[in-house]
């Protein structure tokens, strides 16, 4: 791309317009200037505008400080101090990469204290590279293009400014030093859950009050002799050929995760509700909390559990129509379903 100049002479007046434009080459082989932007008029009454357009920070001084900027077809005027004439038919882009992306997901990284929470937990060793630096690269490439351990090692790490940001070189990225960052996690895992969740209350003032709980599964198209919890189970891929684990997830509103398990491909809904109820109560205390989910998920024994007073829980959770009969709407758009809400006291 570069800047062009159009002059046009009105009521005996000069003006200049502006254009950014770029060279493109069609299918004849012939090459064309095509406009991308139009800049408008810069005239002489605007040069003092001209003169604050380019703000240069200077390391040394650890300051910033602001550039004059002319067209390459003007003098300097002796006004313009710290001025910076540029030819634009000179400049050339050359190994661009992400930048202001990766700051940002690198400063909330700092906000959210993940930073102090890692490197308390990842105790430096003999290792080259720092393992809250490794961790740091994985998590904001799963915030900006969410990919494989693989492609951040090959591609994604080269076209980003990570190596700045973190200021490490390209030994962050091996291949094996990723996968060997994700073994140190599990062990940290609700020590995570809880400081995230304090972080979250004092920064975004999120509610806790209302859960969200499903599971899902995910499947694997080979043997997976090495996966324990790979096993063939309901398949909600419609792949019941293939083995899969089971994922089972617990979610506030406004999509803040407060817990999460994988568990074996062949188990059923109905066995993890108990379990989650105990995990969030020890995790986070018992507080009046509403709880809600599918309705193939829970089961009257652990419904009836939740109706305890000393467990200040309550739900909503589909019912079939089918078991409450008095209850069936006469309308002729019933659904084969309704959502039926109980508080601690069993009362709709």
């Amino acid at each position: 791309m570069f800047l062009r100049c159009h002059e046009r002479i009105k009521d005996g007046k000069g003006h200049r317009y502006y254009s950014i434009e770029e060279s493109r080459r069609r299918q004849s082989g012939r090459v064309v200037q095509c406009r991308v932007l139009y800049l408008g008029a810069i005239n002489d009454g605007q040069q003092a505008a001209w003169r604050k357009t380019l703000d240069v920070f200077d390391e040394q001084e650890q300051r910033s400080r602001t550039l004059s900027l002319f067209p390459d077809d003007r003098e300097i005027p002796k006004s313009a101090v710290g001025s910076l004439q540029v030819k634009l038919s000179g400049l050339e882009l050359r190994r661009a990469r992400a930048f202001g992306d990766c700051w940002l997901a690198c400063e909330l990284w700092r906000t959210l204290g993940l930073e102090e929470f890692w490197q308390a937990r990842l105790a430096a060793g003999r290792e080259e590279v720092p393992w809250e630096k490794v961790l740091r690269l994985l998590v904001v490439n799963r915030w900006i293009a969410p990919g494989s351990e693989f492609r951040v090692h090959r591609q994604w790490f080269v076209d980003s400014a990570m190596y700045e940001l973190l200021g490490v070189d390209f030994a962050v990225a091996e291949k094996d030093r990723l996968y060997r960052c994700l073994d140190r996690l599990l062990a940290h895992k609700q020590d995570l859950f809880v400081w995230l969740r304090q972080q979250w209350a004092d920064l975004f003032h999120a509610d806790f009050e209302v859960l969200l709980y499903d599971l899902t599964s995910t499947y694997f198209e080979g043997e997976m002799e090495h996966n324990p919890k790979a096993k063939r189970g309901y398949s909600r891929d419609g792949r019941p050929d293939c083995v899969q684990v089971v994922i089972a997830l617990v979610i506030t509103t406004d999509g803040f995760p407060l817990a999460y398990e994988v568990m074996d491909g062949n188990t059923s809904d109905r066995t993890t509700l108990r379990g989650f109820l105990d995990r969030i109560e020890h995790t986070y205390g018992k507080a009046k909390r509403l709880w809600v989910m599918d309705r193939g998920i829970p089961t009257e024994a652990i419904l009836a559990e939740m109706r305890d007073p000393a467990r200040q829980v309550s739900y909503l959770v589909g019912t079939s129509m089918w078991t409450k009969p008095k209850a069936r709407p006469a309308s002729v758009f019933a659904a084969p379903m309704r959502m039926s809400s109980r508080s601690r006291d069993g009362r709709l």
